[in-house]
């Protein structure tokens, strides 16, 4: 349970990249723009590379594709359609995660339930959270300065404080560009050490997407799997 929980976690996290003058960015300081973010942000467009890797087989895999995000108020929908090796999309909607696999026609759908309020911890993780939710949640940790495709990064390692959470994941490191407030990069690292890490470009806050936006293109007959059953 807590591995798919994780897996459907990192496939929604997101970023902008935005260079700026390299400036080594203190603690107070990022959660202070995560804090001014968070009162305009509605919703997103952006490209994305995604790193997973499996410590036990020292094997790393990757893929490419695309999300949106679209919060109103309490309401958060998100949508990743991942492009290549292997062509799906995923949808989160309200209680329900649905995977679509066009190759065989074939929809997962999955009852987060109970774990709808760790999915949208995740989903507004860096980008939409303000810097005191993430300071209530994580103890954050200043881990120095790298640069991200050419561009002038913080990063900073949240750990999470609830031991529940923990059980799913041991950190979150993010990038953060200098004088900006959302990673252009994030990696969420499990308790093996397995983690996900996620790229994002050609973003853009605010798109003005709508619901309709949000939901998956299902064709007609597809088959219908409940994993969980």
């Amino acid at each position: 349970m807590r591995n798919w929980i994780v897996t459907l976690l990192a496939l929604a996290s997101f970023g902008v990249a935005v260079s700026q003058p390299a400036h080594a960015a203190t603690e107070k300081e990022i959660l202070s723009r995560l804090d001014a973010a968070a009162a305009t942000f509605k919703s997103l467009r952006a490209d994305i590379v995604r790193v997973k890797y499996t410590a036990i087989l020292d094997d790393r895999s990757e893929e490419s594709g695309s999300m949106a995000i679209l919060r109103s108020g309490k309401d958060m929908r998100a949508r990743i359609q991942i492009a290549k090796p292997n062509e799906r999309a995923v949808s989160f909607q309200g209680d329900e995660v649905e995977i679509f696999y066009p190759k065989i026609n074939t929809v997962q759908i999955f009852d987060v339930g109970k774990n709808r309020g760790l999915i949208d911890q995740f989903l507004l993780l860096g980008f939409g959270s303000s810097g005191k939710d993430i300071a209530k949640a994580y103890t954050v940790k200043v881990a120095g300065q790298e640069k991200i495709n050419g561009i002038d990064t913080t990063k900073i390692v949240l750990t999470p404080k609830s031991t529940k959470v923990r059980e799913s994941l041991k950190s979150v490191e993010m990038w953060i560009p200098d004088g900006q407030a959302y990673p252009v990069r994030q990696k969420f690292v499990e308790p093996s050490d397995d983690y996900m890490e996620v790229t994002y470009r050609n973003s853009k806050v605010n798109p003005g997407l709508t619901p309709a936006d949000l939901k998956l293109d299902l064709p007609p007959g597809v088959k219908r799997e409940y994993p969980q059953k």
